[in-house]
């Protein structure tokens, strides 16, 4: 910087320290300039404002806008032309709903209602990235120009003259001190100055027109996206409907249960905590008065549940002799089910030893065994006639 430049930052400094802490005056500039440049402050404002709130509208979600940002400009920095898209919320609803729609299958009503919403969703998204677009080139693009261009050269032009003004002034102070031509130099660049920055302030507001038309293709824009919006969801809803009137149509099918099958719980010492399917064994039992001719199925006694019907233990083995003797081994477990007279154990009875024929019972005296059964003296003291059984060792057998 030259000396005169330095001199007149010094002349500047100095008339604006004079007016801020000394209240000088300095030179008024007419009400028509000021009101122009309120105007043009007022303008600054609204159309920054305007395409900070646009860029929200059409992108909201701040972070997706951030890293958009940060992408568009590392492909400007790597030269590449296209740069990534702003991830429309409806394009992401779109194919959340396709992709579980595909998982429900073509057989759910469901699932096929959610592939028909998501491909409306991702249309939207189209449309909104298309409205995107259009708002962009017609409406954002230009006002930003403006922003840089018009409105940042009358700030220049406002900055100039403010300077010049602090130079014509301090200089006017002290005329006399100064030569009167370099206060008609600082007058006539003051002068120009005004002229400079009035005639560009005139030209924005004068033309503000432009800007009308570009706040017309923002709405042109919107009403179109909504105009395909409001099409795109018409078509969605009367598939809806057409598929809930199908659905309504269609019999409904009942629900069958199927049959449960038969468990067994199996021998302690066997099962190795699950339940097998083989059926469960069955018990045959024999009347009591010993008359059929037929000899009962005998079951192994770990096959059946604990008993709660009065039974006793044979002590002794037993083979029968003529027909219709009933033949035991020591250790069988004969349950009582019934009762021929007034000498058969009766159920909850005392502890009696019974050994039971099929012509007369006859209880014997004795203690219970430890599994809490009744024993069965030997059968050699007993008369025995009808229907004889012939038992094993570990085999429950059920008269009846």
């Amino acid at each position: 910087m030259s000396v005169a430049g330095l001199k007149k930052q010094f002349y500047k400094a100095s008339q604006l320290v004079s007016e801020k802490v000394g209240g000088a005056e300095g030179t008024k500039l007419d009400d028509d300039f000021k009101e122009m440049e309120k105007k043009v402050d007022v303008t600054s404002k609204a159309v920054v404002e305007v395409l900070a709130r646009t860029i929200e509208y059409l992108q909201p979600n701040p972070a997706s806008r951030a890293k958009l940002t940060m992408l568009n400009t590392v492909s400007k920095i790597r030269g590449q032309v296209k740069n990534p898209g702003y991830p429309q919320s409806e394009g992401l609803l779109g194919e959340c709903m396709i992709r579980h729609g595909k998982e429900l299958g073509g057989e759910s009503n469901f699932g096929d209602a959610l592939l028909d919403a998501g491909e409306s969703m991702k249309c939207l998204a189209e449309v909104k990235d298309a409205l995107d677009i259009e708002v962009k080139q017609n409406f954002i693009d230009p006002l930003q120009n403006l922003c840089d261009k018009d409105l940042k050269e009358i700030q220049h032009h406002l900055k100039k003259l403010e300077g010049r003004r602090l130079d014509f002034d301090y200089k006017k102070k002290r005329q006399g001190k100064i030569p009167d031509e370099e206060l008609r130099q600082a007058l006539e660049k003051f002068e120009e100055s005004k002229e400079v920055a009035e005639t560009s302030m005139h030209n924005l507001l004068e033309t503000d027109i432009e800007q009308v038309s570009q706040l017309s293709a923002l709405v042109d824009a919107q009403l179109e996206y909504h105009r395909q919006a409001v099409q795109i969801l018409d078509e969605l809803a009367s598939k809806l409907k057409r598929r809930m009137r199908e659905a309504s149509a269609r019999p409904k099918r009942e629900y069958k249960p199927k049959p449960r099958e038969t468990f067994d719980l199996g021998e302690p010492e066997q099962s190795n905590g699950g339940f097998p399917c083989a059926p469960a064994p069955k018990i045959t039992a024999a009347s009591s008065s010993f008359r059929s001719s037929d000899k009962p199925t005998r079951t192994p006694s770990r096959s059946m549940p604990p008993l709660d019907q009065p039974s006793c233990k044979a002590l002794y083995d037993f083979e029968p002799e003529n027909d219709g003797e009933l033949g035991f081994h020591e250790g069988d477990i004969i349950t009582l089910t019934n009762q021929i007279d007034e000498n058969c154990l009766l159920p909850g009875c005392s502890a009696e030893q019974v050994f039971c024929s099929s012509g007369h019972p006859r209880p014997s005296r004795g203690d219970p065994g430890q599994d809490g059964t009744h024993a069965a003296t030997h059968p050699q003291s007993h008369p025995r006639v009808g229907t004889g059984l012939t038992m094993s060792p570990g085999r429950v057998t059920v008269i009846t």
